[in-house]
């Protein structure tokens, strides 16, 4: 005689089982999504939810973000060979250095706004992995809340 939890199996009709595999198959399956989604999530931030995020959890240093901000004019500085850059990006409150190794858009200039991706060294530079420069002839009535920040009336007048 068959004994224990293996007898009991053996006993449940094949309706309970093919229910039984069909939770476990779509918890597992959850479980991996859910997981999934977690360990590849970018936060999309402003320099100076960045800068807040760190202080209050200095664990967040060299973690995978997105961050949204507007370069800050006269401080582009392109390597000799033209496939690194380097600058400074604002949001008006926290201001950070930004080091990227890539091919940049047309579109990137003094003043345009930015999106980089990337992670923040705990020496304050955020290294980029991808740049993004939005369009400035898209975004020339840019709302009321872009006005004060630096570089923005440069970069609107052309200069």
């Amino acid at each position: 005689m068959i004994g224990g939890p293996l007898h009991i199996f053996l006993l449940v009709n094949a309706r309970t089982k093919f229910i039984f595999g069909g939770v476990l198959v779509l918890g597992t399956a959850g479980y991996l999504m859910a997981s999934s989604i977690r360990d590849t999530a970018v936060y999309y931030l402003t320099p100076g939810e960045l800068s807040a995020k760190t202080v209050a959890d200095p664990s967040f240093y060299e973690t995978g973000v997105k961050v949204g901000a507007r370069v800050v004019p006269g401080s582009i500085r392109r390597e000799a060979g033209g496939r690194q850059v380097a600058f400074a990006m604002t949001d008006g409150a926290k201001t950070y250095n930004v080091v990227y190794r890539g091919i940049t858009p047309d579109t990137f200039t003094d003043g345009v706004d930015v999106v980089v991706e990337g992670r923040l060294g705990r020496d304050g530079t955020f290294r980029a992995t991808t740049l993004l420069a939005k369009c400035a002839s898209r975004y020339e009535n840019a709302p009321e809340k872009y006005k004060d920040t630096p570089g923005y009336r440069a970069a609107a007048s052309g200069a």
